[in-house]
């Protein structure tokens, strides 16, 4: 295997990965929907697009009057029903897409919540311009992201919450207003991290950052060197600008071996422009060969963290810039099955606490029928400026990439170990991340979310008639 056929496909082996088509039959005129995750298909009333502000307030008034549920959609990477609900109308947000307002001297940007990533950085990238803050790839929309209060590779910029200037709410009563850190002011950390239970985000203003050129470095170490590794070598190195790592799901080295790459200032920032045309995603036949044969046998897990070793290395000294590391590729990672999916878990674990963690953490899944393709490995500071906010302290944020069946029985076992999961990240004080399938426990949820309660409270507050429903709020804030 060449370091061509397989280049694309590393680098991107992160964060969410489904495509973005959510119909899937119609049945009785009305349509069924499913998100990423596809385990909760649902009957919907009617789906429909966002065109314009008043067209959203007449969709809202017009529900209030005949009691309508809605929910809110971008491209549906939420794999728990945060994006719909039975009966609901669904307004699909996709086409909302405008960039609105542009200011290159400023470093601002204002755009319509159903803009997507890549939308921005295509703007914005001939300015010399680059998002502080967005996920591990820029298919998502501006407004999804928001009601996740997204984090990436960025270990200097926190939270999402921390770019945003300001925001325009449709809400439940159908008027817009608008929200910022003094304007409402007690509205904007609950919208941000809020799962569309309070309203239609319709255009937000962010702040960009300049556009850098990164130089590459990977390198391997034992798990219980990662800790000490990170805070030496990395958080007290002000030149690394992003990072992530990957731990061993191989059975032959199950957590323990790691890989870390950084990517630090080049040298040579005047060599920008050779490297800052966008790269465009593709779907490359042998990284999804080789995936494929990691999902079903425990050789191909070996084999395949052995090529990845491989490959890494000789990534090493590879020049891009900061809008091509947060546009990583994810087409080959489409996967479907009619009795499978696969679904992801997000555990935050502090800095200090993370060796015991993985000990813990592997003596659990040592015991268990699961099957595990991939842990990524991030770090999100110390941030609770959402009222719904996940890092309590500075964490690493461990991403699992799991494969599972369809049927009850495949979900009750997934399930049961996610539990026991959760419960170990809770022994060392951390939390997990909301926007997927609803296995964790109420208990589990106020454990991790100690201002949950006062979310949910807030959110009949605002919305005493509980127009905005969606699967996550009928599970634990009802």
């Amino acid at each position: 295997m060449n370091k061509k056929m397989i280049s694309s496909f590393f680098i991107g082996y992160s964060l969410l990965f489904f495509g973005s088509m959510y119909i899937y039959e119609q049945k009785n005129s009305q349509p069924a929907v499913v998100d990423a995750g596809r385990l909760l298909p649902t009957t919907v009333k009617s789906i429909k697009q966002a065109e314009g502000e008043r067209q959203l307030q007449t969709i809202i008034r017009q529900a209030k009057q005949t009691g309508d549920k809605i929910s809110i959609a971008g491209v549906q990477h939420s794999q728990g029903g945060q994006t719909y609900y039975p009966n609901a109308i669904m307004i699909d947000m996709t086409r909302y897409n405008k960039i609105l307002e542009f200011h290159p001297q400023k470093q601002t940007i204002t755009v319509q919540s159903g803009a997507t990533w890549d939308d921005i950085q295509q703007r914005i990238n001939p300015y010399g311009l680059a998002v502080k803050v967005m996920q591990s790839q820029n298919i998502f929309t501006v407004g999804g992201s928001l009601s996740v209060n997204v984090h990436g590779r960025d270990i200097r910029n926190d939270s999402l919450i921390d770019t945003v200037e300001s925001f325009r709410l449709l809400t439940a009563d159908g008027e817009i207003i608008h929200v910022s850190r003094e304007e409402n002011e007690e509205l904007f950390p609950l919208v941000i991290g809020g799962y569309g239970l309070f309203g239609i985000i319709l255009d937000v203003t962010f702040t960009l950052t300049e556009d850098e050129l990164y130089k590459t470095n990977t390198k391997f170490i034992d798990y219980r060197e990662y800790a000490s590794y990170f805070t030496k070598e990395v958080t007290n190195n002000p030149h690394v600008k992003m990072h992530l790592a990957r731990i061993s799901i191989a059975p032959d080295t199950f957590l323990r071996d790691m890989y870390v790459t950084n990517w630090t200032l080049a040298a040579n920032q005047q060599d920008l422009s050779s490297y800052n045309q966008l790269k465009e995603d593709r779907i490359v036949a042998a990284p999804k060969m080789l995936l494929g044969f990691s999902r079903y046998s425990g050789w191909g897990k070996n084999s395949f963290w052995e090529l990845q070793r491989t490959y890494m290395e000789q990534g090493n000294g590879k020049l891009e810039t900061r809008n091509n590391v947060m546009r990583s590729e994810t087409a080959f990672m489409e996967y479907e099955n009619s009795r499978r999916t696969e679904v992801l878990q997000e555990y935050f674990v502090p800095v200090n606490k993370f060796t015991s963690y993985i000990d813990d953490l592997r003596n659990v899944l040592e015991q268990e029928e699961f099957n595990l393709l991939n842990i990524t490995i991030r770090y999100v500071k110390k941030n609770e400026r959402a009222v719904l906010s996940y890092a309590k302290e500075d964490m690493f944020a461990l991403v699992l990439l799991i494969n599972q069946g369809r049927s009850s029985v495949d979900v009750k076992q997934t399930e049961k170990v996610i539990r026991k999961m959760i419960d170990v990240t809770l022994k060392y004080n951390g939390s997990y991340y909301l926007p997927y399938y609803p296995y964790p426990t109420k208990a589990q949820l106020r454990t991790a979310y100690p201002h949950s309660e006062e979310f949910f409270r807030m959110k009949r507050k605002y919305d005493p008639d509980e127009r905005f429903m969606n699967f996550f709020y009928e599970e634990y804030g009802k």
